[in-house]
């Protein structure tokens, strides 16, 4: 007998008599099939296996809070009455664009309640996400009608996603970045988190925003550093799998800065659209086929070795790509000394980081125990094994599990003698 009595593709596998005293069946789907086993003739021993598709859309969508737009509420099951809303907005956009926020809310007659939150990596914990959970419960939302709405940046989206996995056990949210490191990286994803104990995302969960919605206007009030803070994570992606856009970062990215990717120019404005998609479908590609990290081999693990470390440590002096940027210039180093990269390539990537006003440097590196103490914690998160991706030429990446404590002192001394750049210093 088969049953399949909820939505997804579980299936009870049973005798003809569900009965203990007659005994079950050992036999039933296939190892790889959804269903529920039992292994003994007493039924002492159960095995669940299920499977739950996953589907999520990322949408760029120009101009979102035009009042003809109706994006913002394609999310959640049609309303019988007025739309209800509870929205999580960043302070500082809450200040330049709050007011414009408010009144597509209005214009659409939604039942809206604001909760303006300061988002900074300082401010990203357990003390935050509780706050938005209790104002959550204080105006109450349908479970499944009427998702969460956040508009700000990734530590934002993070501490949102991570509440919205949590409350009632899984709530939908919509994402809306402001920030260049939200429409390429943190807005695509699956992951939430907050920090805990002094370490980066210690806590969090795979949950996808049902929609994320990517305007790039907001990047025109960003300030210059924050735009070179989200390039960081293009270029990650640039030197992990895609040449193209490694070049058009390599020749166009001081006009990606002094435009914001406004588009001010004719060809800045075809530069900065595929550039961004470039950047987003590269991410997604490399996600897609393993959301939830079965897989720990992860090339957009690049620059995230030594940089969830060094960026704590260094609170709030460096900005997260920033750290990014740090990690990627030592791996860079690493890979250069073991020939996976040229010395010709080394340096173009040194110099597209300082094109993009980018540190390769941190003077927390001229501490090996902090550096030795960074890649045992990834070891940890990484089951056992370095598995520590490294730049193989322009465009291309590789695993390593053996980095020494030598390697990484002569990785340090390299950056050091190449005249490394810190806020655009030299060291």
């Amino acid at each position: 007998m088969s049953v399949s009595p909820i939505e997804d593709s579980s299936q009870l596998v049973t005798g003809t008599d569900p009965g203990l005293s007659r005994g079950l069946p050992l036999t039933g789907p296939g190892e790889d099939e959804a269903g529920l086993y039992t292994f003994s003739q007493q039924v002492d021993s159960w095995v669940v296996r299920t499977s739950k598709p996953v589907s999520y859309e990322i949408r760029i969508r120009d101009d979102l809070f035009g009042l003809s737009r109706t994006d913002l509420f394609d999310a959640g099951a049609a309303p019988e009455g007025r739309i209800r809303r509870f929205v999580v907005i960043d302070a500082d956009v809450d200040l330049l664009h709050g007011d414009r926020i408010r009144a597509y809310l209005d214009h659409h007659d939604a039942e809206y309640e604001i909760c303006v939150v300061p988002a900074n990596e300082t401010l990203k914990d357990f003390d935050t996400a509780a706050r938005i959970v209790r104002e959550i419960d204080a105006f109450g939302i349908d479970r499944r009608r009427e998702p969460v709405i956040v508009i700000g940046g990734g530590v934002l989206m993070d501490i949102v996603g991570l509440v919205g996995s949590l409350y009632r056990r899984g709530t939908p949210f919509v994402r809306v970045p402001t920030t260049l490191i939200g429409l390429v990286d943190a807005g695509v994803g699956a992951k939430t988190g907050v920090n805990f104990n002094g370490h980066k995302n210690r806590l969090g969960t795979y949950f996808p925003a049902e929609l994320t919605l990517l305007d790039r206007a907001f990047l025109a009030t960003l300030d210059r550093r924050h735009i070179g803070n989200g390039l960081a994570e293009i270029l990650k992606i640039a030197l992990i799998k895609d040449a193209r856009l490694f070049d058009l970062l390599e020749q166009y990215g001081p006009v990606l800065l002094d435009e914001k990717f406004q588009g001010v120019s004719e060809r800045g404005d075809l530069v900065a659209e595929e550039v961004l998609r470039r950047a987003i479908h590269g991410m997604l590609e490399e996600l897609q086929p393993n959301l939830w990290e079965a897989k720990l081999e992860r090339t957009v693990d690049y620059g995230h070795t030594f940089s969830p470390t060094v960026e704590m440590r260094a609170l709030p002096e460096l900005l997260h790509g920033e750290a990014v940027c740090v990690d990627m210039a030592l791996t860079t180093m690493l890979g250069w000394r073991r020939g996976l990269i040229s010395a010709e390539d080394r340096d173009r990537v040194l110099a597209v980081m300082r094109g993009l006003e980018l540190p390769s440097w941190d003077p927390l590196l001229d501490d090996p125990s902090l550096l030795t103490a960074a890649l045992q914690d990834t070891v940890r998160h990484r089951n056992g094994k370095q598995r520590l991706p490294l730049p193989h030429g322009i465009g291309g990446a590789v695993f390593v599990n053996d980095v020494t404590e030598d390697e990484i002192t002569r990785a340090v001394r390299d950056l050091r003698e190449l005249g490394s750049t810190r806020s655009g210093t030299h060291v």
